[in-house]
């Protein structure tokens, strides 16, 4: 009896004591409870964030922040330039080595002479003075037209005698002139030009003046026209003239003519000359000149074809460029049919001189 009295007491305790447990674990986090753990929620998606209107001068004042540059993407390597006259297969057997590629930016800086040689026009010279900003226009304009003649416009005026010399020979002494003087620029020249030759005691024996328009062809060269008068006691002949005078290759001063006198007679000339220097002061000179003729000219003792041969050398010694005196030695020999009117004249056909005479210019 005792027995069943404990347990309908249990039973009544237990049954009141089941509803307060309930209520205790529902406050209880059973996530803190071992292999209760919730799962985390996976994070929203983000979206591109939008394009950024903050200004240099907003991000300044501290409005906003500029968003960071995107990154560049890489470009690709520039392809290998291949040397049309070394391809790789060669250039690996060591039979050629391929040219270094030029830099664009190296090619587009080049300037004036640093360009490969080409007939492009030139650039257009500059125009903006600078000093026309100061002084008055007219001044510039006078001072530019200064400029431009000292510098290849000027005009000038000049005068030389390649030879005045004392002829020493059989017979007479005689004497020898050649000279020339012009006046203008460097194109377009008034040109005067004198030779002849006589002996003492009998006076000038031949002797020419040509009065001559010369215009340069090129940098070495003028192209000369104009008349020719003959002096001396022969024949005055006039002559058309036509010629040139200028610096061949090898520094050789040479100078041709052609005359046509009013009688119609043709006569050429060809002569030149080398200056050997042997110091700064002596200078070796070599000296020829041929004379020719169409025809006869009995008036002047002239035949026709290679009328006559001057060959000289002489050695001259430079006090100052403009002064140098000189000796040395010529022989003249006359040709053909003007030999034959020489000897028929009871005159020598070849003259043998020794010279001394004075070259100078100013």
């Amino acid at each position: 009896m005792t027995r069943t009295a404990l347990l309908l007491a249990s039973a009544a305790v237990l049954s009141f004591a089941t509803p307060a447990f309930a209520q205790s674990m529902q406050g209880m986090d059973h996530s803190k409870l071992p292999g209760m753990a919730k799962p985390e929620k996976p994070a929203p998606p983000t979206s591109a964030p939008p394009p950024s209107d903050c200004t240099p001068e907003h991000a300044q004042m501290g409005h906003c922040t500029m968003q960071a540059d995107k990154p560049v993407a890489a470009s690709p390597p520039p392809e290998a330039v291949v040397d049309p006259d070394c391809p790789p297969e060669h250039a690996k057997m060591g039979h050629c080595t391929p040219k270094a590629a030029a830099d664009p930016v190296a090619e587009m800086s080049k300037t004036g002479t640093d360009l490969p040689p080409g007939d492009a026009p030139a650039p257009a010279p500059p125009d903006d003075w600078y000093a026309d900003r100061i002084f008055p226009a007219g001044e510039m304009e006078h001072a530019r037209h200064e400029m431009m003649k000292e510098n290849g416009a000027q005009t000038t005026a000049f005068l030389s005698f390649n030879l005045a010399e004392y002829q020493v020979r059989k017979g007479r002494d005689g004497f020898r002139w050649d000279g020339e003087g012009w006046y203008g620029g460097d194109i377009n020249k008034i040109t005067v030009k004198s030779e002849g030759e006589g002996a003492f005691g009998e006076g000038v024996e031949d002797a020419e003046i040509q009065l001559l328009y010369s215009r340069a062809i090129d940098p070495y060269f003028n192209l000369q026209a104009g008349i020719r008068q003959d002096l001396g006691p022969g024949p005055k002949r006039t002559h058309a003239a036509v010629g040139f005078e200028g610096l061949a290759p090898y520094w050789f001063e040479v100078e041709g003519a052609l005359f046509v006198s009013n009688k119609g007679d043709v006569l050429g000339r060809l002569e030149g000359y080398y200056d050997q220097r042997i110091t700064q002061r002596l200078i070796l000179q070599p000296r020829a000149e041929f004379n020719f003729a169409l025809q006869d000219v009995s008036e002047s003792a002239i035949g026709s074809g290679l009328s006559d041969v001057e060959l000289g050398l002489r050695l001259r010694y430079e006090i100052v460029k403009e002064f140098a005196p000189y000796i040395g030695v010529e022989w003249a020999k006359k040709t053909g049919d003007t030999a034959r009117f020489a000897r028929a004249a009871g005159e020598d056909t070849d003259v043998t001189s020794f010279v001394a005479g004075i070259r100078f210019w100013f």
